[in-house]
């Protein structure tokens, strides 16, 4: 039993477990596009978007409204500096380049049920 175990184990939870980090990655690829739309597949149904100094929390449909607009001045680059998790939760830090300028941004994601969702994106830098 234990033996069938040692081979059935990492069949069950490697696709798992990468469907869980390939995620944030899906999420690093759409903002480099600057792809709201393909962002807004991992949003919680309400998520809290900070811009510079403005922190509110909005349903998925106007969080991927408020992206959309954000994103139309479109993205030169966007670079991981930091990633991490623990039990539950996962996010990235990264450094936004937009025609504005630089944005230090955030990304905090929670594992509900059998998904990885979005809680929280901040963009802090630029005017």
């Amino acid at each position: 039993m234990l033996k069938s175990l040692k081979y059935i184990l990492p069949i069950v939870l490697v696709p798992l477990l990468m469907s869980f980090s390939g995620s944030i990655d899906e999420i690093v690829s759409a903002i480099k596009l600057g792809d709201a739309n393909r962002i807004s597949r991992y949003f919680d149904a309400t998520v809290e978007i900070s811009l510079n100094d403005r922190t509110h929390s909005y349903s998925k449909s106007q969080a991927e409204m408020i992206l959309r607009d954000f994103f139309n001045k479109g993205v030169k680059t966007f670079q991981v500096v930091h990633r991490g998790n623990s039990n539950d939760s996962e996010y990235c830090v990264g450094s936004l380049t937009t025609p504005d300028g630089k944005y230090r941004t955030t990304i905090f994601m929670k594992i509900k049920g059998d998904k990885k969702l979005i809680q929280e994106m901040r963009f802090e830098g630029a005017p």
